[in-house]
């Protein structure tokens, strides 16, 4: 059962923003709970509000406050410490770290898909192959009926409409998980856009974040954008099919998910700053993303840094269980055990947090 809807979600960030800033205040007197405050990729929003509202219940000395305002943002912010964690579904670069004043480390926390979804009255399945997918987000084919579009969409009766693109205006680790996999399969995509969290799209409107994107396509006859899956699904839109790596079209499940990220194990980093997308598993959903959370490897603030150390170790474990319920797949254990030490190595005024698996070093009071 869905709890909320996009849109609904975001609302309720921001309304607990307000509160939860008034809260911020007290904690940092020692009053009341300690806010934790994050930004970042739209994502796994949902997610992590679910997150937000199920830890508070399991510690009620931590209240954890996230802003979905894209994965830029996030990065930009944890950065420059305006934040205690950003998130993103784009590993950050060898040069965005190197930017950073402190040191950044990266837990992977969830599974999600991008889609592909549309709103072309009467049809609720379609298949295309990359290449066309990337040439209607080139402003290539521009109409429904299009030779290419119907090619693999045989006896599906298309309309003679033109296609509306719809695409992020902000920085966004959806739109590089997206571009990534139409530069892997599309080398005019890949040499005239390529990939990243802002690409410079030909064609098509802008709007802001997953909620913006999806609401645009909802009420737009014949518009086609990409979003993540749980807000496709909270939206009622249909999902595109798109075919994979090993020449299937694979939906975007719990299970195709997972063969994506599992067909990854193998080939995990020492930072953990892995793409899953266009894997070559034969039963892998195709545009798959791992979402991380960024994390100053050293904190400055002890008691904010055992709270959100806390809440990350609980969202590895105890959280992945909310995961499925809303359309993300969750962590394959070695995963798991690979972000574990990512986060045990996490540091506060010159000492560890962590004293064992999941029991955080509280500060002397």
């Amino acid at each position: 059962m869905k709890l909320f809807s996009p849109r609904v979600a975001v609302a309720l960030g921001v309304a607990a923003s307000a509160a939860l800033a008034a809260a911020s205040s007290c904690s940092r007197s020692g009053d009341g709970p300690r806010v934790i405050d994050g930004a970042g990729a739209t994502l796994p929003f949902p997610l992590y509000a679910r997150w937000s509202s199920e830890f508070a219940r399991v510690d009620t000395s931590v209240r954890v406050n996230y802003q979905p305002l894209g994965s830029g943002a996030g990065m930009r912010q944890t950065a420059d410490g305006v934040v205690d964690f950003g998130a993103t579904d784009e590993p950050m670069t060898d040069e965005q770290l190197g930017r950073s004043p402190v040191p950044l480390v990266h837990v992977p926390m969830t599974v999600g898909a991008v889609v592909v979804t549309y709103n072309v009255p009467g049809v609720t399945e379609l298949k295309l192959t990359p290449d066309v997918v990337a040439d209607v987000f080139r402003g290539e084919v521009r109409r429904w009926d299009d030779p290419r579009v119907l090619g693999t969409n045989p006896g599906v009766a298309l309309p003679p409409e033109p296609i509306t693109v719809v695409h992020r205006a902000d920085g966004s680790g959806t739109s590089a998980t997206f571009t990534a996999f139409l530069s892997r399969n599309s080398e005019v995509w890949r040499a005239d856009v390529g990939a990243g969290v802002a690409p410079r799209f030909p064609v098509g409107v802008g709007a802001r974040g997953n909620d913006g994107v999806t609401a645009y396509v909802k009420s737009t006859p014949y518009a086609i954008g990409y979003v993540e899956l749980a807000y496709a699904r909270q939206a009622k839109l249909p999902v595109l099919l798109v075919k994979n790596r090993a020449g299937k079209y694979v939906a975007p499940t719990l299970a195709s998910l997972d063969r994506a990220a599992r067909s990854a194990l193998s080939r995990v980093p020492d930072d953990l700053r892995l793409s899953i997308v266009d894997s070559e598993d034969e039963d892998a959903y195709p545009i798959a993303a791992l979402s991380f959370l960024i994390l100053p490897r050293e904190a400055k603030e002890r008691r904010r840094a055992e709270a959100l150390a806390r809440f990350v170790w609980w969202g590895l474990h105890d959280g992945q269980r909310f995961a499925a319920e809303l359309d993300y797949a969750p962590l394959p254990p070695e995963l798991v055990a690979r972000a574990e030490r990512a986060v045990r190595g996490l540091r506060a005024e010159g000492k560890p947090l962590f004293v064992a698996d999941g029991v955080v070093e509280a500060a002397a009071r």
